[in-house]
């Protein structure tokens, strides 16, 4: 057994449906900013990187990209400690240029609401939020994706950069994680 197999309950979006809706979102973005002069892709790290680097490669428009860390968890936990922090920030200026973040999930919002706000504050010509994941039911913020691949309920997920303790970020599916497994070791 593969070790990331004991903390599976279920796959909940296969590998192949992860591809064709991220084809979609690239399409969806190539066609919005097909005259954007100058557009720069942010990633939220760690977990947005494999997105954003599959993401790209559906892209017919020139783009930049650039990376950004930010964090309201506590190192190695699982639960918000509710204090938002940069703890990388882009090197990218992006004055009077269309921006779109790229993020896994949004869960609660309070991270990416605190990224988009200073982003915000450097005077893009656009800002705009693209995430894989969304899990509406847990917002706490007035935070809207302007493009989602897919809306989850509430349940732990992993894999395609999403991780389980800093680990199986390299799986090709999203899973959700059996949490009594998870608890007992």
């Amino acid at each position: 057994m593969l070790s990331y197999e004991k903390y599976l309950k279920e796959v909940l979006i296969d590998a192949q449906t992860l591809q064709q809706r991220v084809a979609e979102l690239g399409e969806q973005l190539s066609r919005d900013y097909a005259n954007s002069p100058d557009l720069v892709l942010i990633c939220i790290l760690k977990g947005g990187v494999m997105f954003l680097t599959d993401l790209t490669r559906h892209l017919t428009v020139p783009h930049e990209i650039d990376f950004m860390a930010a964090s309201s968890y506590g190192r190695g936990g699982r639960a918000s400690t509710g204090s938002v922090r940069i703890e990388m920030d882009t090197r990218a200026q992006i004055s009077g240029r269309d921006v779109v973040v790229i993020e896994d999930i949004i869960d609660s919002g309070h991270t990416l609401h605190f990224v988009l706000q200073t982003l915000q504050a450097r005077s893009p010509r656009s800002l705009r939020l693209c995430t894989l994941l969304d899990k509406a039911s847990r917002r706490e913020v007035n935070l809207q994706s302007d493009y989602v691949g897919f809306t989850i309920e509430n349940k732990f997920v992993f894999g395609y950069g999403l991780d389980l303790d800093e680990k199986y970020r390299n799986l090709p599916f999203i899973g959700v994680v059996d949490e009594a497994a998870l608890r007992d070791g």
